[in-house]
């Protein structure tokens, strides 16, 4: 980095002139007077700044649309970014207020009318949004969101000596995350991992390198773009340079983002430089380069315990290693469990358990025994034997064991093998409880004097010993299995519970209520037996199953029971008693999506946005982020329900592979229901996740023209098919007719006009010119931008 010696003292002279000559100039922005207020739901809940390049107020959480968060973000891109936040830690609801109050205090309170967040400054007249994204409250002293970041700079922004950012803990969850950017009263720039909740720091993963240098060093990121660090005596340490992107033509901020990343980004402004660089934001810098490589002294690293971190296009991803998973694919940096019963202690089991070598991955703290001058198989078999050893690390003949948690993991050229101790095929099952396992040990014990006993007693007495011993064997057996029977009920390893018919028929009264009806069978509602709370469910009959489907029926509900995701409905649990198959789930009390879209009264079109993409990262959760790929096979609005704030969640996934063959087919014999199946079930060729794709696309279209697919008995021949008709209507600019009169969604252009694009990517006739699910969700959101798509029924070289 180069050095540049300028006056440290002018720099903190210059930033105070600005700010006292705020006052002067502040006229021109004093849209917040005493008595003004902001609410989440209107009529206003937010103001822009004079350019309206920002805007301040309440903005809705991505993860929970009936909490708010009080705001500023960058107002003109897409999406919208937030780029500082006063209640992060706790979001408020409908009935909340921000007011700027009579005696001049800028009060955040709650539904119940407790106050969240007060800066806690004397009476201001005023506050004004500046252009810079800088929210002033003219109060003496004066103060400013520019003096509290959060987890980003704006140009125009410094970070103090004793200050921090914190990254939030998730893109849609703005609690306090686990990475803080330090700039330390020792003269260092410190980025450390983040101990939560206690919120206290670990060991650094980078450092500028400066301690020392003083105590009023400074982090700036100026009016130019530039982001340095003046050091007390007036060096200058160069982070970054951006002024090749020029302040009229590119939006810039620098984040620490949630994978402990400090990202400078620029976001163009100009239509030519939307042309070249996408509508989108772009990395400038990335500090560290590779967070992957930097291991910490305590904690898990940048991905959660057993895991590793792998980067990819710039940015950490976490992996799981063979044969574990994520305990939560939502939320990757908690880490991953083994998907089997860990080796015991208590009975040799080396014989269960093999060894998978694995190449260029290691975690490289957590090693409680090490070997030298050994050979390789030497270090196998030293693991294999040990059961508190998970993984060996051989390298240049020596050894290294490890037991969980392991920590740090990472990839890269590491060097050496990497072992992972897993079960055999044949022993990937749970084990018994502990406590059959030492009856199984106590018996074996005993059969020695039992033998003596028959060799030297009289033929009567065998004959009694024998009849005891057969019935300790048999009682002994069927202990066993009752025993068997009880693990069989958390043998899922999951949160599910399995329930008797009598209780399912005790909490259905009888199965009454029926909510619905299809080809896997019907639904009744009830509560849940033996809950404190009256929880509403939805209880599912399947019918007509394959033939001795017992252990597909388990295997399947244990696919179904490890997914969760906001936009699934949840599973509570299942019954599988006798002839009786039955699911049971949350009950959804909004319905099912055709209700919400075909009723007397058009929903808002925010509000069908976020069932859209809410239905988006649902699929794209079952595609890609399940440790089992689940397709659906058939989407469609009546396989969406909605919840009691009107989120989307998906419902039958799983089921087909526990239907019959001809189940879930129409009379065609296609696998789905008519109007939203893929062109390939027509075809003989193997069917992928695409076919989800194209049913999401065809319900996309129904969602934002609030129409059926197909409506014979609308006169029109040529709107009959609105697949056929929306393309048309998109080919010829004339996208207002398929919103009819909707004026919130006209006032919305560009986002109708990207949802309709993505749209006709999914309904491409060829399978690999539609995108992924996961490529949906990006053009949706906005981070990539959507290419003209061809007409549907013509093919393309563009492959997704």
């Amino acid at each position: 980095m180069a050095s540049l010696v300028i006056s440290h003292h002018f720099i903190l002279f210059s930033l105070f002139l600005l700010t006292c000559t705020l006052p002067a100039t502040a006229q021109t922005y004093a849209n917040l007077t005493q008595g003004t207020t902001l609410t989440p739901l209107g009529p206003t809940t937010s103001w822009p700044s004079p350019s309206g390049d920002f805007a301040f107020g309440f903005r809705p959480l991505d993860s929970n649309a009936s909490l708010f968060l009080l705001a500023i973000w960058f107002n003109s891109t897409n999406p919208q970014t937030i780029v500082w936040f006063a209640n992060g830690d706790n979001p408020v609801q409908a009935g909340s207020k921000l007011e700027l109050t009579s005696d001049g205090q800028l009060s955040l309170t709650d539904q119940t009318g407790n106050e969240i967040w007060n800066p806690g400054v004397g009476s201001a007249p005023y506050a004004a949004l500046l252009d810079t994204g800088n929210l002033i409250l003219f109060s003496s002293p004066i103060w400013q969101s520019f003096s509290l970041p959060t987890d980003t700079l704006l140009p125009g922004q410094v970070l103090t000596p004793g200050s921090n950012l914190f990254s939030r803990f998730m893109d849609s969850n703005f609690s306090t995350g686990r990475f803080a950017l330090a700039a330390q009263t020792d003269g260092n720039l410190v980025l450390y991992p983040v101990a939560l909740p206690a919120r206290n720091f670990y060991h650094a993963y980078w450092a500028l390198g400066t301690m020392g240098s003083g105590s009023n060093s400074t982090l700036v990121f100026n009016m130019s773009g530039d982001l340095y660090y003046v050091l007390s005596n007036g060096n200058q340490m160069n982070i970054t340079s951006t002024r090749t992107y020029s302040m009229e033509d590119f939006y810039r901020r620098a984040t620490l983002d949630v994978d402990g990343v400090f990202t400078v980004y620029i976001y163009p402004k100009t239509e030519s430089g939307k042309a070249r660089w996408g509508d989108k934001w772009s990395v400038v810098t990335n500090i560290p380069t590779d967070i992957c490589t930097r291991p910490t002294d305590f904690g898990s690293g940048v991905c959660g315990f057993n895991s590793f971190c792998v980067l990819e296009n710039q940015r950490p991803d976490c992996r799981c290693p063979l044969s574990y998973s994520f305990m939560d694919s939502t939320m990757k940096f908690k880490g991953c469990k083994p998907d089997f019963e860990a080796q015991t202690c208590e009975i040799d089991e080396s014989d269960s358990f093999e060894l998978e070598t694995v190449y260029g991955v290691d975690w490289p703290n957590g090693d409680y025994e090490h070997y030298m001058q050994v050979a390789e198989e030497n270090c196998r078999s030293l693991c294999l034997s040990d059961c508190l050893c998970d993984v060996a690390v051989f390298r240049g003949g020596e050894c290294w064991k490890k037991k969980l948690p392991l920590s740090n993991g990472m990839t890269g050229n590491v060097g050496g093998k990497l072992f992972i101790k897993v079960p055999k095929d044949n022993s990937s099952f749970p084990r018994p409880p502990t406590t059959i396992i030492a009856m199984e040990r106590k018996n074996r014990s005993t059969l020695i004097p039992v033998e003596s006993l028959l060799l030297g007693g009289s033929g009567f007495l065998n004959l009694i010993l024998i009849t005891a011993i057969f019935a300790i064997v048999y009682c002994y057996h069927k202990n066993r299995s009752m025993k068997k029977l009880d693990q069989d009920t958390t043998m899922l390893g999951l949160n599910l519970r399995i329930f008797s018919y009598k209780e399912l028929e005790e909490a259905t009264k009888g199965f009454s209520e029926e909510v619905g009806s299809g080809s896997f069978g019907a639904v009744y509602k009830g509560l849940l037996p033996g809950s404190e709370s009256a929880t509403s469910i939805a209880v599912k009959k399947l019918h007509r199953l394959h033939e001795d489907r017992e252990k597909e029926f388990t295997n399947e509900v244990r696919s179904i029971g490890q997914t969760h995701h906001r936009n699934l409905v949840r599973l509570f649990g299942f019954c599988n008693e006798g002839t009786h198959r039955i699911l049971v789930y949350e009950y959804m009390c909004n319905g099912s999506l055709p209700s919400f879209l075909f009723g007397s009264e058009r929903p808002s079109w925010n509000k069908r946005v976020q069932v859209a993409m809410g239905i988006a990262k649902g699929l794209a959760y079952l595609h890609d982020e399940c440790a089992t790929q689940i397709i659906h096979c058939d989407i469609k609005p009546q396989n969406i329900l909605l919840d009691e704030n009107l989120i989307a969640r998906i419902s039958d996934f799983g089921l087909a592979k526990l239907l019959r063959t001809d189940q879930s087919r129409t009379s065609t014999g296609i696998r789905g229901t008519r109007g939203y199946v893929a062109p390939e079930w027509f075809r003989n060729t193997v069917i992928t996740a695409k076919v989800d794709v194209y049913s999401f696309g065809v319900m996309l279209l129904e969602i934002i023209c609030c129409r059926k697919n197909v409506e014979a008995e609308a006169g029109d021949e040529d709107r009959a098919v609105l697949t056929f008709w929306a393309y048309d209507c998109y080919r010829e600019g004339s996208l207002d007719l398929l919103v009819g009169n909707d004026e919130e969604a006209m006032a919305d252009m560009r986002m109708l006009e990207t949802f309709v694009k993505v749209a006709i990517w999914c309904i491409q006739e060829e399978p690999s010119l539609r995108p992924s699910m996961k490529k949906v969700n990006q053009m949706l959101e906005g981070a990539v931008v959507v290419s003209i798509p061809p007409d549907p029924s013509s093919r393309g070289p563009i492959s997704f």
